[in-house]
């Protein structure tokens, strides 16, 4: 029978009838006259629901957990008003027949505190209303009041960092969306909090008037009406009386506990309160220690109740001395974790070797260069080294040429290289490694000398062209056989300048986006402002201009590539599309740097049969995606294309490719790494005043 009414009930409230049933109930209560059993179940089920409420506030490990703690205070204050109501008709109307008028709960509990002196059992009532009225909703109350206030204003400044960690690509958009609805939940909580606690307050208010109506009113009614003796109804409307509000306000006062702990906890996805307060309360031994010395000193003194003191005493020693030693053990044992040679290192005087922090993690340079020991003159202005200063003007005159600030080098030797090595680091990543000698010079070979040199032979470190590392006596002659001749600080640097060139989309990160619209900002601020987040978010604009740096195109023009951002934005917000409108406005300034002034432009095309082809592939791979081009196909191109680019370069012209737009992207991606020197160029990008010369068409 009782599994049958659990499951009805289970299936009311998934049906979504629960709630608007009991409410209509709880109205009810108010104006139907109820038997002494319904009153009987419906107290003890106030005090159940009470209870379950209670632990599960002291068990919810964040507020937000148990969201739906503001309507369930309200419902159950309203059950505990309708319950006072309908208990207040019974005392009232049949309070003359005896202390059980209104059922057994309310005898009982009048009886248990009350103990035969109605004096004591009405101090006690009042001393309840107290602590509930004036401590525990009070205080409650305050702290919803503050926690809803600051709350809301704290509001704008979360929205802004999540904004912030969105643009800066540390989460996603379904991470953003998630704290954001987390936000606004938590603001709506704390603000129900608040209007919730002002139902508990006006609860407490109502216990102390209906205590005073029901005392009062029963004696009126037992005296007048039912010409009870004085005592009698004294005896039976006061014990009714103390037990109703027995009955109604212990679980307000549950209630009102648990929305104390509600509002004043923290926040913890791992430990519930109890966990939280014993961690926190009982996990220092020096606190346990000092608190049993005090006690037991307090249980000496003469006429203390020695015992309890005592007792107590030696049982918070025995915790301490416990806690004292499981935290040596955990120490012993982290230590041992670490290994014994951390153990063995002697500790200085005063300092724990134990302890680490956040300066013990080294940071990844975006550019490191790692030295041998033999080249650490190089850097020492002491000795003239001159690879500072050389580096600062790679630095400089990279930067005017990309158009951003490049990052400094960050130079420290490592005895794990050979001594006259070096090592070119990107992000913590090796990208390059070469030898130098540093008495020596070298001597590179530009393709067109007259005789030899006797010295070691090698590669230039940059460029890969034949050289020779000579002694510093030889240089004139070197020079006079047509000879480059360097000096060691001159070969790093120009290896650095040509990784860093290389790799320059890598050093263009977030916050140099961010330097760039800020700066942009001083000069063009109507442009800048809103353009990140609202137009287009900051990673998708760090994608744009990475994509130029891989094409070879400057950020130097700033403002254009804003403009046409912010104008193409509303049609597509993919980096690929974005980029092809970019380049087509910046053609001026591309073609320039391909062709210079020059009128006429000399371009290599595709057979239009081929250009078709490769239209369809790129149609069905998508955009700016590797083309399903057959690899007998693709081969022929590639050596078609590089034979074609080797002719132009002989003949000290640039090597350009003009297809149209759709396969401009594609295309670039396919020739970049294996024909490099070749510029691929799409029709829209060529400016209206540049007259065109077709040099070569490349057939299939």
């Amino acid at each position: 029978m009782k599994t049958r009414i659990v499951d009805t009930l289970m299936r009311l409230a998934r049906s979504g009838l629960g709630a608007p049933v009991l409410l209509i109930v709880i109205l009810m209560m108010m104006v139907v006259p109820l038997p002494a059993l319904v009153l009987d179940m419906a107290f003890t089920f106030n005090i159940a629901i009470s209870l379950v409420v209670l632990l599960a506030a002291v068990y919810t490990r964040r507020p937000l957990d148990f969201a739906a703690f503001p309507t369930v205070l309200l419902v159950t204050t309203l059950l505990r008003l309708a319950l006072n109501v309908a208990s207040t008709r019974v005392v009232l109307l049949h309070g003359h027949a005896g202390p059980d008028a209104a059922g057994k709960v309310i005898e009982a509990f009048g009886h248990f505190v009350v103990g035969g002196n109605y004096a004591v059992g009405v101090v006690v009532f009042i001393v309840l209303m107290i602590i509930n009225f004036a401590v525990v909703t009070k205080g409650a109350g305050r702290v919803s009041e503050v926690s809803a206030r600051f709350t809301l204003d704290a509001m704008p400044g979360k929205q802004m960092a999540i904004d912030a960690d969105l643009n800066a690509g540390i989460i996603d958009q379904a991470e953003a969306k998630r704290r954001r609805a987390e936000v606004v939940r938590e603001a709506d909580f704390y603000g129900s909090m608040d209007g919730a606690s002002k139902f508990v307050r006006g609860d407490a208010i109502a216990g102390i008037m209906i205590l005073v109506i029901n005392l009062v009113g029963g004696m009126a009614i037992g005296l007048l009406q039912h010409r009870l003796p004085l005592a009698e109804a004294a005896q039976n409307y006061a014990l009714l009386t103390i037990g109703d509000g027995l009955v109604a306000q212990i679980p307000g006062l549950m209630l009102s506990v648990a929305a104390a702990i509600m509002v004043t906890r923290s926040s913890s996805d791992e430990q519930d309160m109890g966990a939280q307060v014993a961690g926190q309360l009982f996990g220092s031994p020096q606190a346990l220690g000092i608190s049993a010395g005090i006690v037991g000193l307090m249980g000496l003194i003469p006429g203390m109740p020695n015992l309890a003191f005592l007792s107590l005493a030696a049982l918070a020693g025995w915790g301490a001395w416990k806690l004292s030693k499981r935290q040596a053990g955990a120490v012993a044992g982290a230590a041992v974790a670490d290994g014994a040679a951390v153990a063995a290192l002697p500790a200085p005087v005063g300092e724990n070797s134990q302890d680490l922090g956040w300066d013990d993690v080294p940071a990844v340079d975006t550019i490191g260069l790692e030295i041998g020991y033999r080249l650490i003159p190089l850097v020492d202005k002491g000795r003239n080294g001159q690879l500072l200063t050389r580096i600062k003007g790679v630095r400089k005159k990279l930067s005017q040429e990309l158009g951003f600030l490049v990052s400094p080098v960050h130079i420290r030797d490592n005895l794990d290289l050979s001594p006259t090595a070096y090592r070119i680091a990107l992000l913590g990543v090796t990208v390059a490694e070469a030898e130098v000698f540093p008495e020596r010079e070298l001597a590179i070979n530009p393709g067109q000398v007259h005789g030899e040199l006797a010295g070691t032979p090698t590669r230039d470190p940059a460029f890969g062209l034949p050289a020779v590392w000579i002694e510093p006596t030889q240089r004139d002659l070197a020079q006079a056989l047509g000879y480059t001749v360097v000096d060691c600080a001159t070969v790093v640097a120009t290896h650095l300048n040509h990784i860093l060139s290389a790799h320059a989309p890598e050093l263009l990160g977030h916050e140099e986006v961010q330097e760039l619209l800020d700066r942009l900002g001083k000069t063009a601020p109507r442009l800048v402002h809103d353009f990140v987040p609202k137009t287009l978010p900051l990673r998708v604009v760090v994608r744009v201009l990475q994509g130029l740096l891989t094409e070879k195109v400057p950020l130097r023009d700033m403002r254009s590539i804003v403009e046409t951002l912010a104008e193409q934005a509303p049609r597509s917000q993919d980096p690929d599309a974005l980029l092809a409108a970019v380049r087509a406005r910046l053609g001026r300034m591309i073609v320039q740097g391909i062709n210079g002034l020059a009128e006429e432009l000399a371009v290599i095309t595709l057979d239009p049969n081929l250009e078709q082809l490769l239209h369809k592939a790129a149609q069905v791979a998508g955009d700016g995606a590797a083309a399903p081009v057959e690899p007998g196909l693709a081969e022929r191109l590639h050596a078609s294309l590089a034979e074609s680019a080797q002719r132009q370069e002989v003949e000290g012209q640039p090597a350009v490719l003009l297809v149209s737009d759709v396969v401009r992207q594609m295309l670039a991606r396919f020739v970049r790494h294996g024909v490099p020197n070749l510029h691929v160029l799409g029709f829209g990008e060529i400016p209206e005043d540049r007259k065109l010369r077709v040099v070569a068409t490349i057939g299939r």
